[in-house]
């Protein structure tokens, strides 16, 4: 994978291009791809944005994110996209199996493939250029960076700012994480001064659910939380029955690990659902326990150091029990103080 600056002179000559991301994309993939929409097409670029499966309805607001094509609803017509592509953006996954049925396509594809992720370990040759970098707060940030440097800032309109700032927003916790810098809060000044309204964005993201979400929110947290105070541990397990009971859609469990966190003393919060093909894993950690590590040793996932997936094929209670049974390796790290 070659250095995305080497890509820069070939931005301004017009092409095919695909912009796609992570499966069940959060806000940051979604505002990260329709942030570099709306400036690529400034430059002329006839771009499609394809997500590999549907996304949370808190998202479907956003400037541009009508025209997304969901890849499980319209298959042939986004692998035909895909292989008349001049150039496919890969945003805020650095493994192509993260894309779900996607994948062999874009294994496939024999368009230019570029790489802007904050990831810990890419799979640097299914690339052709890229940028990843695990100190930045968000795939937003880096797209903002990508305009900026490559001498373009001035086509960041509002509706691009009003995307990118999205994707930072929920990428940093509303900025609360220590992955928001200094070069975070100078990039908000600039977007505010093109004209993004904050407050909107922050009213759409969060305060925008339906009434059953909440009351799936407080039952989770009254019957389904474990804390394991010997390991500074919350365990939170969701059967099926209980998102079936709440008719939670994409997007409904979206933070809900973050709560796990905000009791005093634990270090880390993980939370599995149980999905329909595999239980699913959410990670979070407070100061050096590396929750990253732990995803990938353990529950084929990965992610931030502070913040990671994992999956199994195994059942609710077995992952469960395979959970408890490896938290007690790292139990002196855990109880350890910082």
């Amino acid at each position: 994978m070659d250095a995305i600056q080497q890509y820069y002179p070939q931005l301004t000559t017009p092409g095919k291009v695909i912009i796609t991301m992570h499966q069940k994309p959060d806000g940051d993939a979604m505002g990260s791809a329709l942030g570099l929409y709306h400036f690529l097409i400034q430059l002329g670029h006839d771009v499609t944005v394809i997500s590999p499966t549907n996304w949370a309805d808190f998202l479907s607001w956003l400037p541009g994110a009508s025209s997304v094509i969901d890849y499980e609803k319209k298959r042939e017509h986004c692998i035909g996209l895909i292989n008349a592509a001049d150039t496919i953006y890969c945003l805020d996954f650095n493994i192509l199996h993260r894309t779900k049925h996607m994948e062999i396509p874009l294994t496939r594809a024999t368009a230019v493939k570029i790489l802007i992720d904050h990831h810990q370990q890419p799979q640097e040759d299914a690339f052709n250029f890229g940028i990843s970098n695990v100190y930045k707060s968000s795939t937003s940030e880096m797209v903002y960076d990508f305009i900026v440097e490559s001498g373009h800032s001035n086509l960041i309109n509002a509706d691009a700012a009003t995307c990118l700032y999205t994707g930072i927003m929920t990428d940093t916790g509303s900025f609360r994480f220590p992955s928001t810098t200094a070069s975070v809060h100078h990039m908000i000044a600039h977007l505010k001064e093109i004209g993004l309204d904050h407050s909107r964005v922050h009213d759409k993201i969060y305060d925008n659910f339906l009434e059953s979400r909440l009351r799936f929110i407080g039952h989770s947290l009254l019957n389904r939380m474990e804390v394991l105070y010997e390991y500074n541990t919350v365990l939170m397990a969701i059967p099926k029955e209980d998102l079936v009971r709440f008719e939670t859609k994409t997007g409904d469990t979206e933070g809900l690990v973050n709560y796990l966190l905000s009791i005093q003393g634990i270090k880390l919060g993980a939370l599995v659902i149980d999905r329909d093909e595999e239980r699913r894993w959410s990670f979070r950690s407070k100061d050096d326990f590396d929750v990253n590590t732990f995803a990938r040793n353990h529950f084929n996932g990965g992610g931030h150091k502070n913040a990671a997936g994992g999956k199994s094929l195994d059942s609710l209670q077995s992952t469960v029990e395979q959970f408890k049974k490896v938290l007690k390796q790292y139990q002196i790290q855990l109880l350890e103080k910082t």
